[in-house]
């Protein structure tokens, strides 16, 4: 799951997979988020990205809205001063996202764009907000992501988290170098190899200033915990104990990694000061402790446990080393990841056989189910909470998927070859 609680039984998860490309595919919708249209924008000629399907993509990912689609609309306005407001408002749209592209020069171009609000626009003034930016052509997919961010903090008084990145391993068997490690904009466009391996590769995490990513490489043919920079791609072996060396988490400053390590006995948990290298154990259980995650203030870190018979989450205070279990619905949950605001779990639950993505409310204890798949692991919360993205099984292969925190909405990235596994979504980046 997560960080695969059996993986660190045997210190290998050779079925960690391969892509060269992500291709998303929705698999459920979001009839009940507010209705939204983004009408393609006016140009000149042909452009090289569709800037309002990638807007009116992301804010379908996000479950909170339900975007018209580009055959329903009435019309195909490009500025304020063109869109009917009555016309739309009598088709239940709330918001309308217009703009236009224009050719810049040099291969660049600009993009303007306006926030609309159709009940204000009736009254006379819908503009929320507007901008625009001349950008290079192989930029108007980010600048596209920018102005789904905008558009999301302004409809719902959150941040959005549609230009971020993910990281995830990839495996190309009968090559040299069969696992990739990997990073793509957060919907698998614009990826890129950061590290090639002859060895298996496992679970990556973003460091807070989303500079670094600390991964597990067996390389060495033993398992070891590495930190590699992002964009300067340097290298740093930070942990290579006997035994296991695993499930790297880092801190929310960004001066400690969570790990695992099992050079004492049994997989505990440990905090390991990336400066000095020093160490703190956390846990010192005879059972198996792994998979953590920081809560958000710092102070505590969720793991999965089977000190109770079998896997469960535990929360451990760093003050006081004490110890609670928090989950107990179903047979197990396991690789649980602490939502931004510190108030659920996102983890996986074992029910009937199922593997499933769900989601604890951490004051009521309440737990919803997310996912409809029968395997599904790994999962990687966004920086705002509002979506996740984890491994699944699609057609018979190994993909990523993502789902909506409510669950209203779920899309499959599988990949045109090979398979893929173990996603982390990055912080928000500048």
């Amino acid at each position: 799951m997560k960080k695969l609680f059996g993986a660190l039984l045997t210190w290998l998860l050779v079925s960690q997979s391969a892509m060269a490309e992500l291709q998303i595919m929705v698999t459920g919708g979001v009839d009940s988020g507010r209705p939204v249209a983004v009408p393609q924008f006016k140009s000149a000629g042909a452009l090289p990205e569709d800037v309002a399907n990638v807007i009116s993509s992301d804010l379908m990912r996000s479950g909170k809205f339900s975007p018209l689609a580009r055959t329903q609309m009435p019309q195909s306005p490009s500025s304020s001063a063109e869109v009917n407001y009555p016309v739309w408002g009598n088709m239940g749209i709330e918001a309308l996202v217009v703009g236009h592209v224009e050719a810049a020069g040099g291969d660049q171009y600009k993009v303007s764009f306006e926030l609309l609000d159709v009940a204000k626009g009736k009254a006379g003034d819908g503009v929320l907000t507007a901008g625009s930016s001349v950008v290079p052509a192989k930029k108007l997919r980010q600048f596209a992501h920018r102005i789904s961010d905008i558009v999301y903090e302004k409809l719902t008084g959150e941040r959005g988290a549609f230009l971020t990145r993910i990281s995830y391993v990839s495996f190309f068997p009968g090559t040299q170098y069969p696992y990739h490690l990997m990073v793509a904009d957060y919907d698998g466009y614009n990826e890129s190899v950061l590290l090639r391996s002859p060895q298996p590769l496992m679970s990556p995490s973003w460091s807070p200033d989303g500079r670094k990513l600390a991964y597990v490489s067996f390389e060495k043919r033993t398992p070891a915990i590495y930190v590699q920079g992002i964009y300067d791609r340097s290298r740093t072996l930070v942990a290579s104990y006997p035994g296991i060396n695993g499930a790297p988490e880092w801190s929310p400053d960004g001066s400690k990694l969570a790990v695992v390590l099992s050079k004492d006995g049994q997989p505990n948990i440990y905090v390991l000061d990336v400066a000095s290298h020093q160490l703190t154990r956390v846990t010192n259980d005879r059972s198996i402790d792994t998979e953590p995650s920081w809560g958000p203030d710092g102070r505590s870190i969720y793991f999965t446990s089977e000190r109770g018979g079998k896997p469960q989450i535990y929360r451990v205070d760093l003050g006081s080393g004490q110890a609670q279990r928090v989950t107990w619905d179903g047979e197990m949950n396991l690789g649980a990841s602490v939502s931004p605001d510190g108030k659920s779990l996102v983890m996986v639950n074992r029910t009937g056989g199922q593997y499933r993505i769900a989601r604890q409310d951490l004051e009521s204890g309440a737990m919803v189910i997310l996912t409809q798949s029968s395997l599904d692991e790994s999962p990687s919360v966004a920086p705002n909470g509002s979506m996740i993205i984890y491994s699944t099984i699609y057609q018979g292969r190994k993909g990523l998927a993502l789902v909506s925190a409510d669950g209203r909405f779920r899309a499959n990235l599988p990949s045109t070859s090979g398979e893929v596994r173990a996603p982390s979504w990055s912080p928000f980046l500048n």
